[in-house]
């Protein structure tokens, strides 16, 4: 899993390690500090620093950095170096972008820093910057090898993306971005018609040959679902959210907002002066004021894209520079080996954390999927995505042992609901807290808060469904012996039943209590999908087909 480097002291491979990534971006400066999994290899968020410092608003007539924003900027890259410092962390890994690139003191700016304060910052192209946001949003979301594309709105430039979970098919780096165009195209307040229409043209403009580009590396009949990241996209996300949801996901990773909900913000945001923006809950002073151009570059990419929405990534340059970190140093052997196998690792360590007897949990989790598949298609039509939520709860459905085996159910719930699952959004570590959840006692029921708060009627219904099934998948192994071998499903629609036929490990043995189990358990299984349930005990231990 890990390749040897020699950088590396022996046995420190296996030791978490902490490191720092630092943003020196237009708008602001940012750092990440996280804690290093290496056994899996992964990571873990521990802290976030935010500055909006804001290096973009540069000497209109020599294009310099200006002396007094810099001096902000070192003060703010010393108070990251002692936050890192507080949290025992090994090395800051610091990068540069667009204002600091374009600037014709950008360099003496970073000698003046690692001069001062002794931090050394590495100027990376728009490229770089792009192959690093990639990075970053491979490290949390989940992309099934389906293309994606990826825009990052920042202060200087706008970065888009197309990659499938492999290298990226397409990179680029466009000058337009939030501080930029609102310093170059916006003097009035509200923003007046003509230079509204004026700001909307250039951009479209300047993103039709990087969308064009992205296009061309399409493969026939691709259409890529669309991924935002970075200051203003979670900005729009959480107006947006706190409007139509009366509130904010918490984390934003994975909320999805539409080009309708966008454009009707822009109308509304363009009537706006500084001060109504700035009052809009969930906007920051500072973002008020170029919140506008920000908007104006996202609603036009969208439409050049031909995408009616997109969904939120918390994760970007700061923690693909991370990404790289790891891949540098032989911690991941390659993107791919990173991001497919992100969720399994992510709920092994889990379940190795809290002690889970992994010969039985995967032996349930088999049974689980087993009964899944078998039933697709005539009992329930939930897919892959819901698959793999499915697999997950069966490995972790026992974790709560850990605290008590009194209502452990109920524990399995609370740590895997406070666990961070990597690769995951919220709501899809509440549904697999939910299926352990109901793995023994009761139903879901509507007065369960855990139940009742799931964000959509659908999830409630996956809850219901695949509960159930891991209710039966549980029985299967009720010994935790491995008692039966093999469950083979026959579906009669004619008379509404379904009759499991279980083979056993042992030709004498008689899974009274499996047998008893099921039987105790199939009532929700029948509500849920309105068949009966019969169980037939094979007396060879052979399947058979």
């Amino acid at each position: 899993m890990v390749n040897s480097v020699s950088d590396i002291p022996d046995g420190a491979l296996e030791k978490d390690r902490i490191l720092a990534a630092i943003d020196i971006g237009t708008n602001s400066i940012h750092m990440v500090v996280v804690r290093i999994i290496p056994s899996l290899p992964a990571f873990t968020i521990v802290d976030r620093e935010k500055d909006t410092v804001r290096l973009g608003d540069r000497d209109p007539e020599t294009g310099n950095l200006k002396p007094e924003i810099m001096q902000k900027a070192i003060a703010t890259l010393r108070r990251c170096q002692e936050v890192a410092k507080s949290l025992n962390v090994e090395q800051i890994i610091a990068v540069a972008t667009s204002a600091v690139r374009e600037a014709p003191n950008g360099r003496d700016f970073l000698k003046q820093i690692e001069a001062e304060i002794g931090l050394r910052v590495d100027l990376i192209s728009g490229q770089e910057e792009a192959r690093r946001i990639y990075l970053g949003v491979l490290s949390g979301m989940e992309f099934h090898n389906q293309p994606h594309s990826i825009i990052d709105i920042g202060g200087g430039s706008t970065e888009l993306i197309l990659g499938d979970s492999h290298e990226p098919r397409s990179l680029s780096s466009t000058k337009i971005g939030a501080v930029r165009l609102t310093a170059e195209f916006v003097s009035t307040d509200p923003i007046s018609n003509a230079e509204f229409l004026s700001l909307q043209a250039y951009v479209r403009g300047m993103l039709e040959r990087s969308v064009e580009e992205l296009r061309e590396h399409l493969k026939p009949g691709e259409s890529p679902r669309l991924v935002g990241t970075a200051g203003t996209i979670e900005t729009i996300a959480t107006i947006v959210a706190r409007e139509k949801l009366g509130m904010v996901p918490t984390p934003l990773n994975g909320y999805q907002f539409s080009l309708k909900d966008l454009r009707d913000l822009v109308l509304r945001l363009r009537k706006m002066n500084y001060a109504e923006r700035a009052a809009i809950p969930g906007m920051s002073d500072r973002r008020s004021e170029i919140i506008v151009a920000g908007a104006i570059i996202l609603q036009e990419a969208m439409t050049l894209l031909g995408r009616d929405a997109i969904a939120i990534c918390e994760r970007s340059l700061r923690e693909g520079v991370i990404v790289d970190w790891m891949l540098t140093h032989g911690l991941i052997e390659d993107r791919l080996r990173y991001q497919s196998s992100v969720h399994q690792r992510s709920v092994m360590k889990t379940a190795q954390k809290y002690q889970v007897k992994l010969e039985y949990s995967q032996r349930v989790a088999e049974f689980a999927l087993s009964l899944f598949d078998q039933t697709q298609g005539t009992l329930h039509n939930w897919g892959f995505h819901e698959r793999e939520l499915l697999w997950a709860a069966a490995i972790l459905h026992n974790c709560g042992h850990h605290v008590s085996h009194s209502a452990h159910h109920k524990h399995s719930y609370y740590l895997i609901r406070n666990s961070e699952l990597l690769g995951y959004t919220e709501t899809e570590i509440d549904i697999i807290a939910n299926f352990a959840r109901y793995h023994r006692k009761s139903a879901p029921k509507k007065k369960h808060d855990n139940y009742r708060n799931l964000p959509t009627k659908e999830h409630r219904q996956m809850v219901s469904q695949l509960s159930a099934l891991l209710r039966l998948a549980v029985s299967l192994d009720r010994r935790q012996i491995g008692a039966i071998k093999r469950v083979q499903c026959e579906y009669r629609p004619g008379i509404r039943e379904i009759c499991f036929r279980l083979f056993p490990s042992q030709p004498d043995d008689d899974c009274a209590l499996e047998l008893w189990s099921l039987d105790y358990k199939k009532s929700s299984f029948e509500v849920e999908f309105g068949v009966k349930l019969a169980v037939k005990l094979e007396s060879s231990a052979i399947p058979i087909g």
